[in-house]
């Protein structure tokens, strides 16, 4: 693979969900190492609702009740510490910090129409308490206005090895999440594997036999050729590997994540990946996903 990619970039800002907790800084370490690839400024966002009856408790600030002054101004502090230390340890890169009030998926989706790529930890506290655990982390997900890349565990940062897995059906968002793909692993230089998962219907396992599985799996491996050739094109040095299975399609996802710096997949398939934000799929990809997961509705 080629020393010198080029990525396209419309340089528009990370947009980094942040409430001080660890999978918060892990998700900042993920942005800045993105950010010194694709040089963007970055925009910490604490967002929470404030209760109008209970006390509120964040990191490091003394409960309250809103409108409280000086937990506003403890918020602010964190943000801002936050921002500085990035921006001290990363010369050259433009980060700043803001506090949000209001419902934290609503406000987050509304801010991703002016970004790049939307991170986010996969566990908060504060106002992310339980972000991915239901409705806020489905809502930002599946209606953002821009790449969301969810963050698992330890940060990963520039020197991890492995590749950037993708899952493709045929559909559109699925489509999206392929050329991401492709920028991504044009933008790390490492190599991509695609994933197509073909989960047939119970009767077809019983009905069709080996030769007409072998024959649709074909079918499906033709169509991704064809989808692939157009990226392929624009990103030569992008070595790829394509991973065709009639499979249920989250465990192949999550093997494939095992090696991988990051998955990435659309917000709605067909077939075995249909519903994937929605349902049983996306939740186990978040939650057991080996490396950060990128979700593509639009771009």
């Amino acid at each position: 693979m080629g020393e010198h990619s080029t990525v396209p970039s419309n340089h528009a800002e990370i947009l980094v969900g942040y409430d001080g907790s660890p999978d918060a800084t892990a998700a900042l370490e993920w942005a800045l190492d993105q950010a010194r690839r694709d040089p963007r400024p970055i925009r910490l966002a604490y967002v929470f609702e404030w209760l109008t009856v209970a006390g509120w408790v964040g990191p490091g600030v003394t409960p309250g009740i809103w409108p409280d002054a000086q937990a506003r101004r403890q918020v602010e502090e964190l943000v801002g510490k936050a921002a500085a230390d990035a921006a001290a340890t990363h010369p050259g890169l433009d980060v700043r910090g803001e506090v949000l009030d209001g419902p934290p998926a609503l406000l987050l989706e509304e801010a991703s129409r002016q970004a790049g790529l939307l991170v986010l930890g996969s566990r908060g506290h504060g106002g992310f308490a339980g972000l991915l655990a239901g409705s806020t982390a489905v809502a930002v997900t599946a209606h953002a206005h821009c790449p969301v890349v969810v963050v698992r565990g330890r940060p990963t940062g520039g020197d991890r090895a492995g590749h950037v897995a993708v899952g493709v059906d045929g559909s559109e968002h699925s489509l999206l999440a392929l050329g991401f793909a492709f920028e991504q692993a044009a933008l790390h230089q490492v190599p991509l594997h695609v994933v197509r998962a073909w989960q047939p219907r119970r009767d077809q396992w019983h009905l069709d036999g080996e030769q007409a599985r072998d024959a649709a799996l074909a079918e499906h491996r033709a169509e991704l050729d064809e989808a692939l050739r157009r990226w392929q094109g624009t990103f030569p040095d992008v070595e790829v590997t394509v991973e065709t299975a009639a499979a249920a399609p989250a465990g192949l996802l999550i093997d494939a994540s095992r090696n991988a710096r990051l998955i990435v997949v659309g917000t709605r398939g067909r077939g075995g990946l249909r519903g994937m934000l929605l349902g049983s799929v996306s939740q186990q990809l978040i939650q057991h996903a080996h490396c950060p997961v990128a979700v593509v509705r639009e771009r």
